[in-house]
């Protein structure tokens, strides 16, 4: 690729052989000088697809530039993983690195920005920190930008502080972005951010693995927990692992739960959960020590489990790239593997969008008739389908299902925690409806005309031939229509006169010829007819002539009533666009929107706060509607949201002036080298002031003044105004101390009474405080706090 020697030195030293696939497809052309935005999992080699290229392109320190490279992670600990990863690759440059991220002490982040670092490695809540409490902080020469997994940055709430930071930086700047998916969010702010970006995708969107076998279920809502149950303990073996992947937290606790109590251990995942923990559980399952996970989409984001053998799809993924994220985890490098999907009847139109996204072949299963008829060839025609990559749908066993439900009651019922949880699964399942994304219109409507399926073709081992008899049976009077009504049929099984008979037999003779009419419309043939006929022809070219002059006496009206005057009026599209538009090379801005487009890939959250900011992404707030920022009911305006959550004043804290006084240094990364701050040093009229003594400023040919940069010892005004304070209060902390322990300083003379015995109650005052000495002696017995005595006082201020 053309490294350098320093850079190719700190990739060996690291122990790199062969870049990535991201990294092939993305360095080459961040290299270039060219803005990208690549989408791939975590642990695929993303950072180094960018440090390579920043540490090549930066090379050697140079502070008269300023920082020149911005990285910005959504955590700290993704931030501190970066900041390591760079001083590795970075081991034979000199460039200098800063880190600022929140929980750390601004005033040590304050002192590596006075060193003017080449390169800032921050989260985008303290980064707004500082820009706003330092005034003579600028990125304004930064010349290479990274948004470091900017989903995760957009799902945290940073979106404000993106776009104001994105104003913070110059119009010249290479921006990257990479991210595991592309929000509708994030492909607004690419759109924004970046010039003319090179859209660089891993996630093969409309290819699934062919080593990869997906079985689809049809069965009704409530008899997912059994099929869930079978599929686990009868067909999924334990040495297999397996993610099971669902629509909210809520049922993510459920199944654990259940699991649990049927004696299976399983580790979970999903959005709202503590971090550590979730490491811990997708560690767990990582090291095989527990077989099942199950998941959300939103946890399930950039998971990477090699050995993985089994996907279930409790609820149907609503959109077909979610579906192919999901069952991309499994039959990975020449490994196979299994899908399991459940689909409801509401679940069908998603199940022919899905086929159509794939552009793959779906049919149904065949039915328990058709198999009496001719099971082995019909079985042949079904594996042979399987093996050519159509998708093939059929329905659970409902005796199967019957005995696994009955035992799921009993558990369900014994079970505090399940009892508890039900109610909140049912309501958070209930709004994860309404706000999934609805399918196409016309999968909706071929979805009402899908044939009856038979039992899945997985399940032939299950039934005996004596059982598919009785499913066939059952099935055809499932669909059994009588013909005639029970009040008819009862008529005739008693051969008498029945006065309902009578009326019925009047009422089917006068609406029999209607039934008889709609049947046929139920079945006409949809075939096309193609019907040749003059007289048709010429009734068609008489229609078409009246529809010109009707046409013509229309347009003569409009233009009568229209205000423009054509040989005047200039229109605000040009009337040879669509011929420019034709003659164009290339439609930058609209190809890229194309690709940022088909990239987008918008998830459901997996809790109810979540879910309902996606349902009002808008919220009205005093008179006019405000966009809400990724769950938050009402933005707090003129604040700043840290990677911890915390929301802090925007305003100035004054943190930097206090570092700036105890420091005499100041922070200039705008292109300039940073100076030491001294308030005794005036540079209004170009010269020098140390102290009482001031030099006239230096010109261009004479000498510079010996240790000019180091800080005066002599203290100016609001130094020894600020000394005299502290010594005041120094002073009356004595005092108070004193008068708590009833012993006197030397320096003055306190609650002394006047001339006595020591028996009296001392009155004086606090006021001595002049330089004169009490010499009598005596012992105070009276309840003053301070010593009595027979001696007089002498000394000016002392009483």
């Amino acid at each position: 690729m053309g490294l350098c020697e320093q850079v190719y030195g700190g990739i060996r030293h690291k122990g790199y052989r062969v870049p990535t696939p991201i990294q092939r497809k993305t360095m080459p052309l961040i290299l270039a000088g060219v803005d990208v935005a690549a989408m791939a999992r975590t642990g695929s080699g993303k950072t180094a697809a960018f440090l390579i290229p920043m540490l090549q392109r930066l090379r050697c320190r140079d502070p008269g530039k300023g920082v020149r490279a911005l990285i910005l992670s959504p955590t700290r600990d993704l931030a501190m993983q970066t900041l390591k990863f760079t001083n590795q690759l970075g081991k034979f440059t000199d460039l200098r690195t800063s880190i600022i991220v929140g929980g750390d002490s601004m005033e040590s982040q304050f002192e590596d920005l006075s060193d003017c670092p080449d390169i800032i490695i921050a989260t985008p809540g303290r980064l707004m920190h500082h820009l706003t409490d330092v005034k003579d902080m600028t990125l304004r020469s930064v010349e290479y930008v990274v948004f470091d997994e900017a989903d995760s940055l957009f799902s945290m709430g940073f979106e404000k502080d993106l776009r104001g930071i994105l104003r913070a930086l110059s119009d010249t700047r290479q921006t990257l972005l990479f991210s595991a998916t592309m929000p509708s969010q994030l492909k607004d702010f690419a759109k924004a951010g970046l010039r003319d970006p090179e859209v660089v995708r891993l996630d093969v969107d409309k290819k699934i693995s062919p080593d990869l076998k997906c079985v689809f279920f049809t069965l009704r809502q409530e008899e997912k927990l059994a099929a869930l149950l079978y599929l686990v303990r009868e067909r999924i073996s334990s040495e297999e692992q397996t993610i099971i992947f669902v629509s909210t937290k809520h049922h993510v606790e459920f199944l654990n739960v259940l699991f649990r109590e049927e004696g299976l251990e399983a580790s979970v995942s999903y959005g709202a959960m503590d971090q550590e923990a979730r490491m811990i559980h997708i560690s767990k399952f990582r090291a095989r020590k527990t077989m099942l996970l199950i998941v959300t989409d939103v946890a399930a984001r950039g998971l990477d489990i090699p050995l993985l053998d089994n996907v279930v799809n409790w609820d149907f993924p609503a959109k077909p790239k979610l579906f192919v994220h999901r069952v991309g985890r499994v039959a990975r490098q020449g490994r196979t593997g299994t899908a399991y999907t459940f689909v409801t009847s509401e679940d069908m139109p998603f199940l022919l969008d899905l086929h159509l996204f794939l552009s793959r072949p779906l049919r149904p299963a065949p039915t328990e008739e058709e198999l009496l008829k001719d099971m082995d060839g019909l079985n042949l025609k079904i594996d042979q389908a399987i093996a050519n990559g159509e998708s093939v749908y059929g329905r659970f066993p409902q005796t199967v299902l019957d005995l696994v439900s009955d035992g799921l009651k009993g558990v369900i019922s014994e079970c505090t925690e399940l009892i508890a949880l039900e109610k909140p699964c049912a309501n958070a399942f209930r709004l994860y409806l309404k706000t999934r994304p609805m399918p196409s219109k016309e999968s909706i409507r071929r979805a009402k005309d899908l044939p009856r399926e038979g039992l899945h073709p997985i399940f032939r081992d299950v039934l005996r031939s004596d059982e598919l008899s009785a499913l066939a049976f059952s099935e055809r009077l499932k669909s059994f229509r009588p013909k005639q009504t029970i009040l008819e049929a009862e008529g005739e099984a008693t051969k008498g006169s029945n006065q309902w008979l009578d009326v019925m037999k009047r009422k089917r003779e006068v609406h029999e010829g209607i039934i008889n009419l709609v049947h046929q419309k139920s079945y006409i043939d949809p075939r096309p007819k193609v019907i040749i006929c003059e007289n048709l022809i010429m009734l068609f070219y008489k229609i078409l002539q009246v529809l010109e002059s009707l046409l013509e006496v229309v347009g003569k009206k409009r233009k009568s009533e229209s205000f423009r005057d054509e040989e005047y009026y200039i229109s605000s599209v040009p009337q040879n666009q669509h011929l420019e538009a034709g003659l164009s090379v290339r439609d930058n801005e609209g190809f890229v929107e194309n690709r940022l487009d088909s990239a987008v890939l918008d998830l459901v959250d997996d809790e109810a706060s979540g879910m309902q900011a996606q349902k009002s992404r808008y919220h009205w707030m005093k008179n006019k509607f405000v966009k809400l920022n990724s769950g938050d009911r009402v933005t707090a305006t003129g604040k700043i949201k840290t990677e911890s959550g915390a929301k802090l004043k925007a305003s100035a804290t004054g943190i930097y002036k206090k570092w700036q006084q105890k420091s005499h240094k100041s922070i200039n990364i705008g292109g300039q080298s940073s100076s030491n701050y001294d308030e005794g040093r005036t540079s209004n009229t170009g010269g020098y002031q140390r102290g009482d003594k001031k030099f006239s400023g230096a010109g261009r040919g004479r000498r510079s003044i010996p240790n000019a940069d180091v800080p005066s010892e002599i203290r100016n005004p609001e130094q020894m105004q600020k000394g005299r304070q502290q010594k005041a209060k120094e002073l009356l902390r004595l005092k108070n101390k004193s008068a708590k322990d009833g012993k006197f300083p030397s320096k003055f003379q306190r609650n002394r009474g006047g001339e006595g015995d020591g028996k009296g109650r001392g009155n004086g005052r606090p006021q001595g405080h002049g330089k004169g000495k009490g010499f009598g002696k005596g012992n105070g017995k009276g309840p003053s706090k301070g010593r009595g005595g027979k001696g007089k006082m002498k000394g000016k201020g002392a009483r």
